[in-house]
């Protein structure tokens, strides 16, 4: 095992991008050199998929070094059986993202290059950190370079895209704030206590919280949270930014950074406040719910196939967020698989919507038709991601979604099969616009002269498209290879939930005259 790999994971794109940005002049040489410094990131991360130990309940890989003594803040990183997943894909999309933009991106190459590096330091930092206040510093650095990637190489509404993404997630960030600081008060109130920020004895301390207050912290991580999600009805910043950002930045929104909202609910929301989690699962899986149907209707309406796309996240995200509130095994294993399938699946269909608008300069799905027999590889892709989308059997989509369903319908804490009634209309749903979507797009008659004049998929093109499609057959296929990994993590995780529920059960019956 290679010694401090956390570290090395985490700082070999900072290093990239300092050598990137030393070789600016050049930009045939910036982009192997970013391409070349997230592979040996994404090679340097298997080493946790094949070092970590599942059975083990501690945080493994663990770094620790004192950052601000005065208020007991360090540089703490470690992993879970969650967090792993979710870093090894941050690593494995970065460099498909950067060799993307190799055509695409003619200006400031080194500073794009170099911000998506930056980037994905502060996405595994987030998903590394076992200390809040580092957690935070993470968390609002991924807003620089996302800020630059939208608003310097986006679409016409660049600007308002750019802003809308700022201020929606700044508001988020504050209310995190506050409640990292008033937690960390807590732990010093108590007997022999002090100020602390380490996530690790947060999870000892935070379940202790009274209710009343527990809901209110409860409250303010979830609002973070809920607006990076994004769940309805904070969602409306996502399809400006989806639309506008370059097609790298929207593959990295929806791969990696939408599902650290999801990472956050659990591993502050769910684990910190279980009590307060109980309490307000109905509220959270309703909104899931409503998402999930909402998106979808949305969805049909769109002409614009990126626009669509972008609406399709609202509704597997809601997905994501019913099954973690179910708590249930099954359905929180769904929600983490599913977070894996939607980076694959949806990443995807962003890489395929860049390539076709790079031919034709529109995604207006008016405009096509007929591509299945001027460019049959393109289509086979496309084909291949949206039935991944609609959860077909045998792909990826369908694995998440069944563990999310069947977990809520077995849920005690919603209690209802309402939940997994209304939820499984959005399957019927994303059939339905995704397949008129891309019998649209692909079939039928051409709608434009100059779509005869397409070009298939390149080399690069097919080689970017053919990783994401392995994993999306393999996980259909078989799953366990990754369930696995975070099975052991989600079980500690619900059996703690449930001891919480089964305490507050006994209370109520006790104190019955």
């Amino acid at each position: 095992m290679i010694p401090h790999v956390l570290n090395f994971i985490l700082f070999i794109p900072l290093i990239g991008a300092a050598i990137v940005l030393l070789a600016r002049r050049n930009n045939d040489a910036v982009r192997w050199t970013g391409l070349l410094f997230s592979l040996v990131t994404f090679i340097v991360s298997l080493a946790l998929y094949f070092g970590y130990d599942p059975e083990n309940p501690a945080m493994q890989f663990v770094e620790k070094v004192s950052w601000i003594p005065s208020l007991n803040v360090s540089y703490h990183i470690g992993i879970d059986g969650i967090s792993m997943l979710l870093v090894v894909l941050t690593t494995f999309l970065t460099p498909i993202v950067l060799l993307s933009s190799w055509k695409s991106i003619q200006k400031q190459v080194a500073a794009y290059v170099a911000l998506m590096l930056v980037l994905e330091t502060a996405m595994i930092g987030v998903f590394v950190s076992l200390d809040t206040f580092l957690f935070y510093v993470f968390w609002e650095l991924i807003l620089i370079p996302m800020y630059f990637i939208i608003g310097i190489w986006g679409g016409k509404d660049r600007i308002y895209a750019t802003v809308k993404f700022f201020i929606f997630t700044m508001v988020g960030s504050l209310l995190m704030l506050i409640a990292i600081i008033w937690l960390g008060y807590y732990a010093s109130t108590l007997p022999g206590g002090e100020f602390t920020t380490d996530i690790t004895r947060l999870f000892d301390i935070a379940p202790t919280i009274p209710l009343h207050l527990q809901s209110w912290m409860f409250g303010a991580f979830a609002l973070s949270f809920l607006i990076k999600v994004p769940a309805f009805p904070l969602h409306t910043w996502l399809p400006d930014a989806h639309v506008q950002a370059p097609t790298g930045g929207s593959v990295i929104l929806a791969g990696v950074l939408l599902k650290m909202g999801t990472y956050g609910l659990i591993r502050f929301n769910i684990q910190f406040f279980p009590q307060a989690s109980l309490e307000y699962a109905s509220l959270l899986s309703i909104l899931g719910v409503v998402g999930i149907i909402y998106g979808a209707l949305v969805s049909m309406v769109q002409k614009d196939v990126k626009k669509l796309v972008a609406y399709s996240s609202v509704s597997h995200m809601g997905f994501i967020l019913l099954g973690l509130f179910g708590v249930t095994v099954q359905g929180m294993q769904g929600g983490i698989i599913q977070m894996i399938n939607h980076g694959l699946s949806t990443g995807a269909l962003f890489l395929i919507v860049g390539m076709i608008y790079d031919r034709r300069h529109t995604r207006m799905i008016e405009e096509f038709g007929g591509l299945a027999r001027q460019i049959p590889v393109f289509a086979t892709f496309f084909m291949i991601v949206t039935l991944s989308s609609i959860g077909l059997p045998g792909l990826n989509g369908f694995v998440g979604e069944f563990l999310i369903l069947i977990g809520s319908f077995q849920s005690e804490v919603l209690g209802s099969i309402w939940y997994v009634v209304f939820a499984s209309t959005g399957v019927v749903f994303a059939a339905v616009y995704m397949l008129w979507m891309y019998q649209r797009v692909v079939f039928g008659e051409s709608r434009n002269p100059e779509n005869a004049k397409l070009v298939d998929l390149s080399a690069r093109e097919i080689g970017l498209l053919l990783p994401i499609i392995l994993f999306i057959v393999w996980i259909g296929v078989y799953p366990s290879t990754f369930l696995s990994k975070s099975e052991p993590t989600v079980q500690r995780v619900v059996e703690k939930i449930e001891q919480v529920q089964r305490g507050e059960a006994l209370t109520k019956t006790v104190s019955q005259p």
